[in-house]
């Protein structure tokens, strides 16, 4: 019973992220179409990734602080912080330069490409089924790709950045699930948000010397919305619930934040629902649902051929 009790928990945190994720891909959608993109992610996981250990460090409301050893601060700058950085540079520049809903679709498509990495191909069903789930969500994907490809509009860079985003989002939770085995996930979110901020600080200075900045309460409000409720509380819950559960099935709840963003930016920012991205979701999600639950228990069916 307790331990439904806490897989009930991890997945109410989940739902949660996925509702705040949603509020701040909008929120960032909005702030890029005028901050430099890399700036606006590394100032945001500076101030979340500290805040956070100001919380561990002198509360005791996420657990007990633990200090680091070197080795342990060496794989977090390379597989925390790195894998956190590439993806937000990727994620901001996809948001710019394409729809937020597009942006979202990709990243529900990650826990295809986690549970290829999960497992080499092998010739019995699960694997079929695997990647028949890849097969689905690369339609999909190509749905979304198809506009670009026949207008030849400049969004394609956008896509691109979009399905990259993807991938590095699978990498950055597969990095958490390896870590989460020595510090706890919140630990390991703190950590790997401060590092990713400082990796992609001279960067982001870089843009606000050559582009400039706007600085107003609106931009600063929604920033601060997005640090707290977009990755303090989100990032904790999603790194916590991959210390207990598998890659994949964490990343499963990825098939809910299209629907929660494409929610938030159309009622907030007034983005359109088009018949090809609701086209590009079903294939994805029927793809990511077909390699996620399994089908051999259900309809009883052999595990080999």
């Amino acid at each position: 019973m307790s331990e439904n009790k806490n897989n009930a928990s991890i997945a109410g945190g989940l739902l949660l992220v996925v509702f705040l994720w949603g509020g701040n891909n909008a929120g960032t959608k909005w702030l890029v179409g005028s901050w430099p993109p890399v700036w606006t992610g590394s100032l945001r996981f500076l101030c979340a990734g500290f805040i956070l250990l100001a919380i561990l460090r002198f509360t005791r409301w996420l657990g007990e602080f633990q200090p680091l050893n070197r080795e342990l601060y060496r794989l977090l700058w390379l597989r925390g912080g790195l894998a956190l950085a590439a993806y937000i540079v990727v994620f901001c520049w996809a948001l710019r330069l394409t729809a937020a809903s597009h942006v979202a679709l990709y990243l529900g498509a990650s826990p295809i490409w986690a549970l290829l990495a999960e497992e080499r191909p092998r010739w019995n069903l699960p694997s079929l089924r695997r990647y028949a789930a890849a097969l689905l969500a690369v339609a999909g994907v190509l749905v979304l790709f198809w506009p670009s490809l026949h207008t030849g509009k400049s969004s394609l860079l956008g896509e691109l950045l979009g399905v990259a985003s993807s991938l590095c989002w699978a990498n950055y939770s597969w990095q958490v699930r390896f870590l989460s085995g020595k510090i706890t996930g919140v630990e390991v979110a703190a950590h790997s948000m401060w590092m990713s901020g400082a990796w992609l600080l001279p960067v982001g200075l870089c843009e606000v010397a050559t582009r400039g900045l706007v600085v107003d309460a609106p931009h600063l409000g929604v920033q601060a919305l997005c640090i707290v409720f977009g990755s303090v509380i989100p990032y904790s819950l999603w790194n916590s619930a991959l210390r207990h559960w598998r890659t994949s099935q964490v990343m499963l709840f990825n098939n809910f934040i299209p629907l929660s963003t494409t929610a938030w930016v159309h009622f907030t920012l007034g983005e359109p629902i088009t018949p090809t991205f609701c086209a590009a979701m079903v294939l994805i999600i029927a793809g990511v649902l077909l390699g996620q639950m399994d089908w051999s228990k259900i309809f009883k069916l052999p595990e080999s051929f």
